[in-house]
């Protein structure tokens, strides 16, 4: 599908695979037109990581970000009225792999791991995520991951922007 901005031709816009593996794990691939190290970089960087995080239909705003992507470090999104988004980066290995928690959800928290392979310029995302219990992840559904449509359709954009 291509979806054409008005700044610049069309962004060539990827299907993205979002499969539950097992009765703990959500996993979602997607391919992105651009090298791994900007990819990595849009997920770590906050400047970059505001732009395209949150779905615009939502209309939702973020009221504070802060990312801390080290090893040992940690992440906090504020989206004001009590929702908010927190964790630890147990692993961050540039420009290939980040690993943290999502521990808003008490004992149903999820653990979350990235990797960005780079094949001919482009990079496959691989994002999966464990949770403690099948019945934790059954009470968190995939609209998380469904909204990756949209938010990663504007990384896309992000990416070509930063590709020019």
């Amino acid at each position: 599908m291509n979806a054409s901005r008005t700044s610049g031709p069309a962004v060539k816009r990827n299907p993205v695979t979002v499969e539950r593996t097992s009765d703990r794990e959500l996993v979602v691939t997607r391919t992105f037109n651009g090298p791994a190290r900007l990819v990595f970089d849009a997920w770590t960087k906050p400047k970059l990581f505001r732009k395209w995080w949150v779905p615009k239909s939502m209309g939702m705003r973020l009221h504070s970000l802060e990312i801390d992507a080290r090893t040992g470090g940690s992440y906090r999104l504020d989206f004001g009225d009590g929702m908010v988004f927190f964790g630890k980066y147990l692993e961050v290995t540039p420009p290939s792999r980040l690993v943290w928690t999502n521990d808003e959800g008490g004992q149903n928290s999820s653990v979350t791991t990235v990797t960005f392979e780079e094949r001919d310029g482009n990079t496959l995302l691989t994002m999966a995520e464990v949770y403690p219990s099948k019945e934790a992840l059954d009470a968190a559904g995939t609209g998380a991951a469904d909204a990756t449509h949209e938010t990663f359709g504007q990384l896309d954009d992000l990416l070509a922007q930063l590709n020019a």
